[in-house]
């Protein structure tokens, strides 16, 4: 079994190597100075000449401002990059796992989305990323799409880290409380999608770590674990503008995950103690 995982230097593709790597499997890691992957020919040529079974695409243009004024380069990797992922897959037969995102819904409401509920992202980051599921559907049958949220991990930045940081600088600091989703722990999925990538059960999923909460809840969480004594202040989103709009409802339903057999991920208030021990 051959698996080549992309966006490697990324906080999901890190663990999701380390753990090919650990289950004693052949693993190729690339990232953008491997190849481009928004370059059809060069995307093609590096895939097809490793020949794997498995491709596991985590790499993603993930900066969701920056990509309101980038939205060509956000569409380029995200969509392109992806088809192109795709295409390689199906000229070599090999399974494909799309890795998507909660900011593919409009956001709205209180309910918990389900993988087939109907779609509408608002901002340039969830459309693109909206269009790369359906060039992986549009080409393959084999494959995976799983979206996840709110993601953190030991390999590069993300709010835990940014917490952590402001937390040694302020006394007090505001967080957005209207915001609710599932914080999600990258050593926790890494596993699970190895698991997925093992079946033949193609579909599409939700997977996040179990519970769920606000920004500012989680930013609470944190400096509680840590052991930090900031203050957090819950603002609305309305009083903490961006360039990009974000889900007020990221609440995802992982029953479907958990019928085809899979297993349910720790609590997120478990896995952000063991991320930051």
């Amino acid at each position: 079994m051959k698996i080549l995982v992309t966006g490697v230097k990324g906080q999901l593709g890190h663990d999701v190597a380390k753990e090919i790597k650990r289950r004693r499997l052949r693993c190729l890691g690339v990232d953008y100075d491997d190849f481009d992957i928004t370059d059809k020919n060069s995307t093609l040529s590096a895939i097809t000449k490793y020949t794997p079974n498995i491709v596991i695409h985590c790499a993603a243009y993930t900066a969701v401002d920056k990509a309101e004024d980038e939205s060509e380069l956000c569409r380029n990797v995200n969509e392109c990059g992806t088809r192109h992922v795709a295409e390689a897959c199906k000229l070599l037969d090999a399974k494909m796992i799309y890795i998507s995102t909660d900011y593919v819904f409009t956001g709205h409401g209180e309910h918990f989305h389900m993988p087939y509920d109907p779609t509408g992202p608002t901002s340039i980051y969830g459309k693109t990323k909206l269009a790369g599921e359906g060039a992986v559907r549009e080409i393959l049958n084999k494959f995976f799409i799983v979206r996840t949220s709110w993601v953190f991990g030991t390999n590069g930045n993300n709010f835990v880290k940014t917490m952590m940081r402001i937390g040694k600088e302020r006394d007090k600091i505001d967080v957005v409380c209207d915001q609710i989703g599932s914080p999600t722990y990258t050593a926790d999925l890494a596993p699970l999608l190895c698991d997925i990538a093992a079946t033949e059960k193609y579909d599409i999923y939700h997977a996040t770590n179990e519970g769920t909460c606000s920004w500012a809840e989680f930013a609470q969480e944190i400096f509680r674990q840590s052991g930090q004594s900031t203050k957090v202040n819950p603002i609305q989103t309305s009083q903490y503008p961006a360039r990009a709009a974000r889900p007020l409802n990221s609440r995802l339903d992982k029953s479907c995950l958990i019928e085809a057999g899979f297993h349910s991920l720790p609590h997120w208030q478990d896995a952000l103690r063991r991320f930051l021990a």
